[in-house]
């Protein structure tokens, strides 16, 4: 995969989730207990990359793009937290989906075996997944620094209907990132090698 298309793919779709989290989407919060709640965008983006590239790249994603959630207004909690549940995100995302292959530098396995991209029960099923990790590391490091709004009990339900939301918004947001990383890339994704017909020689 070309680097430099994905890096430009990446960051064109952290900052339209941003972009729509931040502005859109808290129009039609879910009310549960007081709190907002809204589809996290960015988590999802951070879910594709892990998905469609390797580890290393997609935990990085997470650390960024969590910092410019973290500042990204209105920001009511201590900077950093987004930061570290996001990159957690994204590198255990990595790590399963891929098999704890060794895929550094190698693009995803998906690249590698030629298919363009994964299945859609996996990438749902990798959406559940990084919800749940990111909101419980967000929820755990605000319980840690003292910077959390509720008790666990309060959180509980709202960390549920978070995580509902963001499979659904995974219908869409998944898949467009995915065509958007593979759009971005002069190559896009490695396919199986086909050899060329031998031609046939005729003596005369």
């Amino acid at each position: 995969m070309n680097r430099r298309g994905r890096l430009i793919g990446t960051l064109v779709a952290v900052f339209a989730a941003l972009l729509l989290q931040v502005t859109v989407l808290p129009l039609f919060a879910w009310d549960v207990g007081g709190l907002g709640v809204v589809p996290d965008l960015v988590l999802l983006v951070v879910v594709a990359t892990a998905l469609a590239t390797d580890t290393r790249f997609a935990t990085l994603t997470g650390f960024w793009a969590g910092l410019l959630l973290d500042i990204a207004p209105p920001a009511d909690h201590l900077a950093g937290r987004w930061a570290l549940a996001l990159m957690v995100v994204g590198y255990v995302v990595g790590r399963l989906v891929h098999d704890n292959a060794g895929d550094v530098g190698a693009g995803s396995r998906f690249a590698r075996e030629g298919v363009r991209r994964p299945p859609l029960p996996l990438a749902l099923a990798a959406a559940a997944g990084g919800s749940f990790v990111g909101t419980s590391v967000f929820a755990l490091s605000g319980l840690l620094l003292r910077d959390a709004g509720a008790s666990i009990g309060e959180l509980l339900p709202v960390a549920l209907v978070a995580l509902l939301l963001d499979v659904v918004a995974a219908l869409a947001v998944v898949p467009a990132t995915l065509w958007l990383l593979d759009r971005s890339t002069s190559d896009g994704l490695p396919r199986p090698a086909v050899r060329p017909a031998q031609r046939l020689r005729v003596r005369l």
